[in-house]
């Protein structure tokens, strides 16, 4: 299945390929489809951007010139009309997402084995280098010695088509775990049998050759450093018995890519600490999960309820515009299942714009348990039908615990946000008082940039990879933390623009914040973030009184 843009006219139909095919209509078409704005049924030529569709100009060959080839070639696929449509307003009073609103995917070459090569004139550094990537091949049992080779099928290009695109290609079911249905029953199957992950940081980037030696003693040291993390994280996640207190100081600095599933499910508490009973318990959650699918859905879109189910289709499509995995149609029905779902056992709050945001962590996270490479990359419908239930339903599950703590920030008026914006304004005042007396000389308020800092949890400000190391830390911190450590976030991730802010007028201010330059930011830029927090709450946790001007 190819990738397809998001549709600006929401798409209603759901054709889950699991159990859930129960309440799919051959009624709910696009024709039942509620356009919100556009009044021309014109349709749009496609991009020419769209990668996923190969376009063959050359006459086709007969079969008995050549013989049969045993190369895979690219699957054709008509172009999808889709109409203009946009909501400027909804009883949430949040503006609905644009591409704008996202920072831009940059592709960052991967270095092999997931280090990176220092390039140097003498024949010790390359004997350094060598020598650590291959201590760290050693690391994990079983690991993928031989990785995935990309296998791109004979193709004819013309003039115009970008090569770069192919490059990309993953044909068949490659990308999936030949163990995926057995990490299906049990979690901790690949933590020994995956290749050794860093630690939730990006590789070094390369340096000069004039401090190489420098550069050979760093890898080194963080190779050992990072090999005793992840020796400690295994040690921690297998233990019959898992102490929270040692795993959440452990995933505060970063949770290694492989074991993140697993560790986020125990933060928050959806998976049992004792092991005897993770797998009774996770069969007996994704079974009520299922139940509560089929009866949300039983009676079709008729028994629906309207406004909820109306802003959810709006929204979903619009979720994480440009990205493969989010405009795959398989991962907007599971999405709309889960939300849905939510608002319906929910109904103080119901379905809020922002909270489709908040699902992507945590389905983007269990995906990559069950695939090799980039989980931005795939389509989930090539998922075993069981894989991709287990996925949405530990989805639902893990986003309900979160969204438990933080409730308050959807309930009418939104409280928890307003308390939390207004909290800022003070913490700010008194950590940087230059800039906040620049922004009331510019008449700026902190709720016409920090309402969706608050909402969305900054994933708007950031990718969804830098959000995921954000929420390592989170979740370390506890239960508490994306309501009041993110406050104390949200206050550095501000005053780190203060300069510029500072030259900046009223408009500069707001269209600068709306579209922060943080599209290549990698961990390091996170962890200096969440360093700068921790110091703030450490400082003003227990000065409430301050807050006020007492």
């Amino acid at each position: 299945m190819t990738a397809r843009p998001p549709p600006a006219r929401p798409h209603i139909g759901i054709t889950p390929s699991t159990r859930f095919s129960s309440y799919s209509a051959v009624d709910w078409g696009e024709d039942d489809a509620w356009d919100s704005a556009s009044d021309s049924e014109e349709p749009r030529k496609p991009s020419k951007l769209t990668t996923s569709t190969t376009v063959d100009t050359h006459p086709p060959k007969k079969e008995t010139q050549s013989p049969p080839s045993t190369k895979s070639r690219p699957i054709r696929k008509s172009p999808q009309n889709s109409s203009s449509s946009s909501l400027a307003f909804s009883y949430t009073h949040v503006q609905a997402p644009s591409p704008s609103s996202y920072p831009s995917k940059v592709e960052v070459p991967q270095p092999k084995n997931g280090w990176t090569i220092v390039r140097n004139d003498g024949e010790q550094m390359d004997a350094v280098v060598s020598e650590a990537v291959e201590d760290e091949a050693k690391v994990a049992e079983g690991a993928d010695a031989d990785l995935d080779e990309m296998v791109v099928g004979e193709m004819d290009f013309d003039g115009t088509t970008n090569r770069t695109s192919f490059s990309k290609a993953r044909l068949g079911k490659e990308i999936i775990r030949g163990d995926a249905d057995e990490i299906f029953k049990d979690p901790l199957r690949n933590l020994r049998r995956r290749r050794f992950t860093h630690g939730g940081g990006k590789p070094s980037r390369t340096r000069s050759s004039a401090d190489s030696s420098a550069t050979s003693a760093h890898i080194v040291r963080e190779l050992s450093i990072r090999t005793n993390r992840r020796h400690k994280f295994v040690d921690c996640v297998t233990a019959e018995d898992v102490s929270i207190v040692e795993l959440r100081k452990l995933s505060w600095n970063g949770i290694p890519d492989d074991l993140r599933p697993v560790a986020w499910q125990l933060l928050l508490g959806y998976l049992p600490l004792p092991t005897p009973l993770r797998a009774s318990t996770l069969s007996r959650k994704r079974e009520e999960y299922a139940s509560l699918v089929e009866l949300a859905f039983a009676r079709g879109r008729e028994g629906l309820d309207q406004q909820i189910w109306h802003q959810i289709e709006i929204d979903v499509p619009r979720t994480r515009p440009g990205v493969n995995l989010w405009m795959h149609g398989t991962t907007q029905r599971c999405i709309e299942r889960i939300l849905y779902v939510w608002a319906i056992r929910h109904p103080a709050s119901g379905y809020v714009q922002g909270i489709n945001d908040l699902v992507t962590p945590f389905f983007q996270v269990f995906l990559s348990a069950y695939i090799n490479g980039d989980p931005e990359d795939i389509d989930p419908g090539l998922l075993p039908p069981t894989v991709l239930s287990a996925i949405e339903a530990d989805s639902f599950w893990c986003l309900s615990r979160l969204l438990d703590g933080i409730q308050d920030n959807y309930i009418f008026a939104q409280p928890g946000i307003q308390r939390s914006v207004k909290r800022m304004a003070e913490l700010v005042a008194r950590i940087d008082a230059p800039l906040t007396a620049h922004l009331q000389s510019q008449n700026v308020e902190f709720m016409q940039f920090a309402f969706r800092w608050m909402n969305c949890l900054l994933m708007r400000e950031m990718s969804v990879q830098n959000t995921i190391r954000l929420w390592d830390t989170y979740l370390a911190e506890g239960p508490d933390a994306f309501s009041q450590f993110h406050l104390y976030v949200c206050s550095a991730f501000l005053v780190k623009w203060s300069k510029k802010l500072q030259e900046m007028d009223f408009q500069g201010i707001i269209m600068f914040l709306q579209s922060l330059p943080t599209q290549d930011w990698t961990d390091h830029e996170i962890g200096l973030l969440l360093g700068e927090a921790f110091v703030l709450s450490s400082t003003w946790q227990n000065a409430q009184s301050h807050f006020s001007g007492k």
